[in-house]
């Protein structure tokens, strides 16, 4: 059995994340805005807004937050080298724990990544 730092994290957090949203929807709501506002287009562009916070998740060694931004980055274009090259600053910055969660970010990455790589365009 192989490990899915991507789209088994995000599964298995799936319904404790909807029940806390019921439970708090104004909190989640002012959550979304500000993440809507600070991954907007702006100075950067989304993709690199992206794999930056995709480097602070594993500062932070949070792994749904890795999946989301792996997935978040696939979808807005990153490809594997620009993932590996933001995930090696977290080296410089973690040390030691920055290479175990950086391989789990870059193993969720590459498995969004292979799923929007093997579709085919829509006609």
């Amino acid at each position: 059995m192989s490990t899915s730092y991507g789209k088994d994290v995000r599964d298995t957090l799936q319904r404790p994340t909807r029940e806390l949203r019921h439970a708090i929807p104004d909190v989640y709501q002012g959550y979304k805005a500000l993440n809507d506002a600070v991954l907007r287009a702006g100075a950067l562009d989304s993709k690199t807004k992206e794999l930056i916070a995709l480097a602070i998740a594993v500062s932070k060694q949070c792994d749904g937050c890795i999946a989301a931004h792996a997935h978040a980055a696939v979808l807005k274009g990153a490809t594997p080298q620009e993932a590996a090259e933001a995930l090696g600053v977290t080296f410089l910055m973690n040390g030691g724990p920055g290479t175990i969660y950086a391989a789990r970010a870059f193993a969720a990455f590459n498995e969004f990544y292979a799923d929007v790589e093997h579709q085919s365009p829509a006609p």
